[in-house]
């Protein structure tokens, strides 16, 4: 078995503890922590819950919509665009739950509830993202495996670093301090990924209800904007709600795994320790659960995926006590610094994509 690979300098606050237990008695425990969770009734639904969240959501956005209506042609417009793309990152939220059958009983139910939510009222393509998704939940932080830590403009990996060149390089070379000006363009990159995914000629499933759902979203969305609004104040609006969705969505998922241990290809790890090692949750309880829709309980979610989002809080006390006994590293910390371990930690990777005829120790000097 392979190394597990760490950046000690940025993994936060974990419990120094070693393991006591072979790979098998770890698998064992995790059974007994399962009946634990189930006879404590945490996975089941909470329907009234979600009931709440999605009327609480459906008036927000109707408050965005008679604002847009009310306002008119006005540059307060742009709070609308921000206001909306915060909204629909919580709709995003809402359909990452349904994905993993959180939210209804039947999983046909999740998906159609899910299929709806992610493609006709986000945008995006619910397919491709279950597809993706799910590659990253059996394998997280795993390279080779994981889609999460593959090459897209950042680098994850210091193998990925050293192959860029040019432009790429440089923007490697200070990622970490790119990264959320980057994320101004993710919600743009969503879009077209999961346009460009559902016109592959590979099979997809519901392929054309979700291209007729986006189209009817888009058709929707860009007629009322420009509809109401001037040409460039229309852009502007447009602009501002991609890029507040992005952040929003790049800073909701980022805290999970970035910076924690990765695990090399060729590497076997039980499933207890794979998802506890390379996941990191945020405190802050209910107003975090609330900013970054359940995200922070990332343990959690990750070993119980089909858990409601309110009753993960429980299952957090209950998860930290048996890793304490089994000795497994649990890893929280709060969401500043959270964001300072992914800076530092893809920064530290965009080393790798340093220029070669670069003198570490002339830049020493010219610093002097």
């Amino acid at each position: 078995m392979g190394t597990i690979i760490t950046h000690t300098e940025t993994l936060g606050a974990i419990r120094a503890t070693k393991p006591r237990t072979g790979s098998a008695d770890v698998t064992r425990s995790f059974t007994a922590l399962s009946r634990v969770v189930r006879e404590s009734g945490l996975l089941n639904r909470a329907r009234w819950f979600y009931a709440g969240l999605v009327t609480a959501l459906l008036l927000a956005l109707g408050g965005v919509i008679t604002g847009f209506i009310l306002l008119g042609d006005s540059w307060f417009q742009l709070l609308m665009a921000g206001a909306l793309g915060l909204i629909l990152t919580q709709f995003a939220f809402l359909a990452h739950e349904a994905s993993h059958r959180q939210v209804l009983e039947s999983g046909p139910a999740n998906d159609r509830v899910g299929r709806i939510l992610a493609a006709g009222v986000v945008g995006i393509s619910y397919s491709w993202w279950m597809t993706k998704h799910t590659r990253h939940h059996a394998n997280p932080n795993k390279i080779g495996k994981d889609p999460d830590i593959e090459w897209d403009t950042i680098s994850f990996t210091e193998a990925d670093a050293a192959k860029q060149k040019g432009l790429l390089a440089a923007i490697t070379r200070k990622q970490g301090y790119l990264f959320f000006p980057l994320l101004t363009l993710e919600g743009l990159n969503l879009h077209g990924r999961s346009i460009a995914t559902l016109l592959e000629r590979r099979p997809v499933k519901g392929r054309w209800i979700e291209l007729s759902l986006i189209a009817v979203h888009f058709i929707v969305y860009f007629g009322a904007l420009f509809w109401v609004l001037p040409l460039g104040m229309a852009f502007a609006f447009i602009g501002v709600q991609m890029a507040v969705f992005g952040v929003y969505m790049g800073a909701s998922f980022a805290p999970n795994h970035k910076g924690m241990a990765l695990i090399p290809e060729d590497s076997k790890l039980d499933f207890f320790s794979k998802q506890v090692l390379t996941s990191r949750n945020i405190s802050g309880g209910l107003w975090a659960s609330t900013l970054l829709g359940g995200l922070n309980y990332q343990v959690e979610h990750h070993l119980f995926p089909n858990m409601p989002r309110p009753h993960l809080a429980k299952a957090r006390e209950i998860v930290r006590e048996h890793c304490a006994t089994m000795g497994v590293p649990y890893t929280e910390t709060t969401l500043v610094q959270s964001y300072g371990i992914v800076i530092r930690y893809l920064n530290e990777v965009g080393l790798a994509a340093r220029d070669p005829f670069d003198c570490p120790m002339v830049n020493q000097f010219r610093r002097a």
